[in-house]
């Protein structure tokens, strides 16, 4: 149900995507990203001879949709930028130019035979791969534990991963962070999935949880925003204007940390104490 669930958002946006919406471009991402996150999320019971491939091929996609994203996140910056200070970023050509460009490869790479056979294959994977019929012991037994017992218990897995690396978030540099948001969007993601199970006792401590999960994965999201955008504009032509070092900021970098340790504090004391007892 879940896997058809994401699948079905990346589809009903991949028209528009090619068509140029950002809109679309964003929401399809998404739904890429939680439907990659529920194959990570249950790969004990649904490991077989196609996975990999078929993770492989996602990931492939990912690559591109995440090009083009980064690219809008940056110009949209870049403008935000500019209001502030009249005339700082005068010129936008290059920047343009990339998009357009990146646009054209995304467009074709979402027309392709390769994509079309990976929707095929995923959504035929999803309903009837060899996951869902093997007899293999160990993944016959996670397919027989409880939905509520399997979820509360990996859920609790991965939040008590992210508290013990998130101590150390001062002290990272802009890769060691990026890992850090991608678990900390897994986690977020996959409490999401589960909300029509918030009423079971087990789920209310990482309910409680979400909104200080939500608010770090801004805070580190921005930072990674401004990182990737100061990679590209050290890439391309900058028309004369010195853009690559106004994406980061020494007291807009301190204040998104700030943000993002504060809400680990708020994550663990609300998670830990509803824990007890």
């Amino acid at each position: 149900m879940v896997g058809r669930r994401y699948l079905g958002d990346l589809t009903a946006n991949h028209e528009a995507t090619c068509k140029g919406d950002a809109s679309a471009l964003h929401r399809m991402r998404i739904a890429l990203t939680r439907l990659r996150t529920a194959i990570l999320f249950f790969s004990p019971m649904v490991a077989d001879i196609r996975q990999t491939k078929i993770r492989h091929e996602l990931k492939w996609l990912n690559g591109h949709l995440g090009l083009l994203r980064d690219l809008d996140v940056a110009i949209e910056r870049l403008k935000a930028l500019d209001k502030q200070k009249p005339r700082a970023i005068p010129y936008y050509r290059s920047w343009v130019a990339k998009r357009s460009e990146s646009h054209r490869q995304l467009a074709r790479a979402l027309r392709s035979v390769r994509y079309r056979h990976l929707v095929e294959s995923t959504a035929d994977w999803i309903e009837s791969g060899p996951w869902s019929t093997s007899g293999e012991s160990h993944a016959a037994g996670q397919r027989a534990v409880p939905i509520v017992e399997y979820s509360a218990a990996k859920l609790a897995q991965w939040l008590a991963k992210l508290l013990r690396k998130s101590r150390r978030l001062l002290k990272m540099d802009a890769e060691e962070r990026h890992r850090l948001r991608l678990l900390n969007k897994k986690l977020s993601y996959s409490i999401e999935t589960f909300e029509d199970l918030f009423s079971h006792k087990r789920f209310s401590r990482l309910e409680a949880g979400l909104k200080h999960l939500r608010r770090a994965q801004r805070a580190l999201g921005q930072l990674n925003d401004d990182t990737r955008g100061h990679a590209l504009a050290a890439a391309l032509p900058q028309d004369g204007a010195a853009v690559s070092f106004r994406f980061l900021s020494p007291k807009r970098e301190k204040r998104l940390l700030q943000t993002a340790v504060e809400a680990y504090r708020k994550l663990a004391a609300s998670t830990e104490g509803r824990g007890k007892g």
